[in-house]
């Protein structure tokens, strides 16, 4: 009797034991997890992140907004003039080289082979070239 009780539990045991496939889920959401982890997530962050702005990034924060103003107004005016250059070397009238004076800078751009060498020239003399490799198809036959 004994033997058939071992053997009865045994039996029920072993059929309580099962396995099933291990499956990952990710539990950030730019990983493919749950999208309603990412509030989570980020207070998470914000609370472990210690990092401090240097004295310029805070004087950034602070600044009144007629900084703001003249900081837009100097951003507008540095596009409008990229676009220009952009224009003078790549638009109808395509130049192969050419200068551009704005205020106290000075755009001088010259295209070869190798590509379109743009110098900047400051009024103190500083000057910073920037070379933009041109690219060279080959036409298929």
């Amino acid at each position: 009797m004994r033997i058939c009780i071992g053997l009865l539990g045994g039996v029920l045991l072993s059929g309580a034991a099962s396995a099933q496939e291990l499956v990952y889920q990710p539990v950030n959401p730019s990983f493919g997890g749950n999208p309603f982890n990412s509030a989570h997530l980020l207070s998470i962050a914000n609370a472990q992140n210690d990092f401090e702005p240097e004295e310029d990034d805070a004087a950034d924060a602070g600044s009144s907004d007629v900084d703001r103003f003249v900081r837009s107004l100097q951003s507008r005016l540095l596009s409008s003039l990229s676009s220009e250059v952009a224009d003078a070397i790549f638009g109808e009238d395509a130049q192969d080289e050419g200068r551009i004076e704005f205020g106290d800078q000075t755009i001088e751009f010259a295209r070869s082979l190798e590509g379109i060498t743009l110098t900047i020239t400051e009024l103190g003399g500083e000057q910073t070239v920037i070379t933009v490799p041109t690219l060279i198809t080959e036409p298929v036959n």
